[in-house]
């Protein structure tokens, strides 16, 4: 015989549609995944962007598996490590520009912001590529380009560069300068400040009197030593 079941079914008998809530990440799996970001950091800075997540992993001494469940490529990390870097870099060009000198805010901008790669290679690469990094990454970016054309034509403004700067030509400025980095962060890390100044002389207007440089020159062993440098990067 057919039966029919006529028994009332009450809400907590339902299925839930609600989500199930969030679970915190367990005690060893919260530690593995610092444990990856912190070796992610150490390696970028190191190496830059030409690191495997393979690497991470054994730089972080978990297994590759446990990398790819959480990335399952560089770019998301490089994305999450680095978006506040970018929005750092920001901040600085946003310091020039509230600078009541514009010189000096021109200045401060572009050495400020060229001082923290020389400590990590991929925000160099950051910076001098847009093959890294996602959306995050590409805010920080977008949002550089117009500062840096305020600080260029208020310093124009003000009489402290010279006319016919564009602003395009500082990105080649600090592209030559990132290169320079590179090749002798390990010989004489702050030899760039130099050429930073004697860049910057030559922006200025009246350019009868040199700025003292701030670095002592290369020495022929350390120039030879930076030249094969560039050369392995």
């Amino acid at each position: 015989m057919l039966r029919i079941d006529l028994r009332l079914r009450y809400p907590r008998d339902m299925p839930s549609t609600e989500p199930p809530p969030t679970r915190p990440l367990r005690r060893d799996a919260e530690r593995n995944l610092q444990r990856i970001h912190a070796a992610a950091r150490e390696l970028f800075a190191e190496r830059g962007f030409a690191v495997t997540l393979d690497d991470i992993a054994a730089r972080a001494e978990v297994g590759v598996g446990t990398v790819y469940r959480r990335y399952p490529d560089k770019h998301a990390l490089i994305d999450l490590l680095f978006e506040e870097r970018m929005a750092q870099i920001v901040a600085l060009f946003d310091a020039g520009l509230a600078d009541p000198d514009p010189w000096r805010g021109l200045v401060s901008a572009l050495e400020e912001s060229l001082a923290p790669m020389v400590q990590d290679r991929g925000l160099w690469e950051l910076m001098m590529s847009g093959d890294h990094g996602g959306d995050g990454v590409e805010r920080g970016r977008v949002q550089l380009a117009p500062r840096m054309e305020q600080l260029v034509r208020r310093a124009q403004a003000a009489g402290a560069v010279r006319v016919d700067l564009e602003p395009s030509d500082l990105p080649l400025t600090l592209l030559a300068l990132g290169a320079l980095i590179n090749a002798t962060r390990d010989v004489a890390p702050d030899v760039w400040r130099r050429h930073l100044q004697l860049g910057l002389d030559g922006l200025r207007p009246d350019r009868r009197k040199p700025t003292p440089l701030p670095h002592e020159a290369l020495t022929i062993d350390e120039l030879g030593r930076a030249m094969r440098g560039s050369h392995h990067a």
